[in-house]
């Protein structure tokens, strides 16, 4: 198990650049089963989760050539189906919750489609209904395998239909999108989820022959084609992490330029960091985060009640970046309530920070409120384990705000979700050690 040991307290300088987005390139990824040309993938991120799908493409019979950093053709001209049915693709796809979204290409294009229960963060349940149930309106058999937790879908000819999505699940439609533009007539999807993540798939897939209209909207359109063609593709940069370096930079008082942000595709995230009472500039596609130097305050509503940060679906706030704001409210000047609507278990983090002096009221599973220490007093320096991706970098946030040495374990869940992230903070003056 690793560790990062961080002698927190220190001012951070210059610039920083995000990956490309975990989330769309997990979707992307998987997209290059739909068609037997060659498809190239530029800004991957180099991150465990990404590489462990790769690995699985790999071992699915897909050509793979890495062309530079973060770059990548994929050729699906030779699948090996045997592979799915294999004790081995049990064991990899177990280990990465991104995997579930192989089964809407495949089932698409070579009419079967099998997933082992996938695994991932340690956030609460995380349904599959929304994919299969969709699956199964298109004309596909769905069959379960109790004893290995080993899902199956099957279809002779998929049929386009008109689907009302039980919840608008990001993943859950970009596998039924994946499924529909091979199928036969017109599928539409209503209360799809209409990330820039999705947007990006849907748009790669028209350049690809598709023809999906809506994008953007909650209602696709898609009329089924028969084959698909080659592209390429730029993933957009990981929303998630931009949203950590901003934290990062009031959290220290450091001043920081986060570059090539897609100022577009960040949605609320801005006003919300704002709200907080940061500052952000945007230069170009740039964003500038003075050093807060008096500290930054938290609005309250007009009416003078206590400001509620609270995710939802696009295009409210992600909740991957729930835990990050919480961490920064700590030293805000005023209070929040912070509300965790879209999962279980994502609060479940509040106890390491409590340790290190915040002052968090866990309301129950879903809501915590912070009172801002307005840098009066620093919290100090702990032992931690990381329990998930955003909570482990929330916590590293913490620490290097923190007074004195703090030491985090577990320390691949962050791994899993951002690239090479100690040098990357070192290079800006972080003092972070990986053991």
């Amino acid at each position: 198990m690793g560790t990062f040991k961080i002698e927190g307290g220190h001012q951070l300088t210059g610039e920083i650049t995000p990956q490309g987005a975990k989330n769309e390139a997990l979707q992307i990824l998987c997209a290059v089963l739909l068609t037997d040309e060659k498809v190239t993938i530029n800004n991957i991120p180099d991150i465990v989760d990404v590489n462990k799908l790769i690995a699985l493409l790999e071992d699915l019979g897909v050509k793979i050539q890495k062309k530079g950093k973060g770059s990548y053709t994929f050729k699906a001209d030779d699948v090996n189906l045997e592979y799915l049915q294999s004790d081995q693709f049990k064991q990899d796809g177990r280990g990465l919750r991104g995997s579930i979204m192989l089964v809407g290409p495949l089932l698409a294009r070579f009419g079967k489609g099998y997933i082992p229960k996938p695994g991932g963060d340690k956030i609460g349940r995380r349904r599959l209904d929304t994919h299969f149930e969709g699956f199964i309106k298109l004309g596909a058999q769905f069959r379960y395998n109790k004893e290995e937790y080993f899902y199956g879908v099957e279809a002779d000819k998929l049929k386009g239909t008109y689907m009302l999505l039980d919840e608008a699940s990001v993943t859950g439609t970009a596998n039924i999108v994946m499924a529909a533009v091979l199928a036969e007539g017109q599928t539409t999807i209503y209360n799809a989820a209409c990330e820039p993540y999705l947007q990006q798939l849907c748009k790669m897939l028209n350049r690809m022959g598709a023809k999906i209209s809506g994008v953007g909207s909650n209602l696709l359109v898609i009329d089924g084609v028969e084959k698909l063609g080659g592209t390429d593709h730029r993933m957009l940069p990981d929303m998630i992490e931009i949203g950590s370096w901003i934290g990062l930079a009031a959290m220290t008082k450091s001043e920081l330029t986060i570059k090539d942000v897609s100022w577009d595709d960040l949605g609320q995230i801005p006003t919300v960091f704002g709200k907080l009472g940061i500052t952000l500039e945007r230069k170009g596609d740039d964003i500038y985060i003075p050093a807060h130097k008096d500290g930054y305050e938290i609005q309250n509503y007009i009416d003078g009640s206590i400001l509620t940060i609270a995710d939802a679906p696009w295009p409210g706030l992600t909740p991957d970046l729930l835990s990050i704001i919480l961490v920064v409210a700590i030293q805000a000047r005023g209070e929040v309530l912070i509300h965790q609507k879209m999962f279980e278990s994502r609060l479940f983090f509040v106890d390491k920070l409590l340790d290190m002096g915040a002052k968090i009221i866990l309301c129950d599973p879903h809501r915590a409120t912070v009172i801002g220490h307005d840098f009066q007093s620093t919290l100090k320096a702990t032992t931690m384990t990381s329990p998930d991706i955003r909570a482990g970098v929330s916590l590293l946030i913490a620490a290097l705000s923190a007074k004195g040495t703090s030491t985090i374990h577990n320390i691949e869940q962050i791994d899993r979700g951002y690239e090479n992230i100690d040098e990357r903070l070192r290079a800006i003056g972080a003092k972070i050690v990986r053991i």
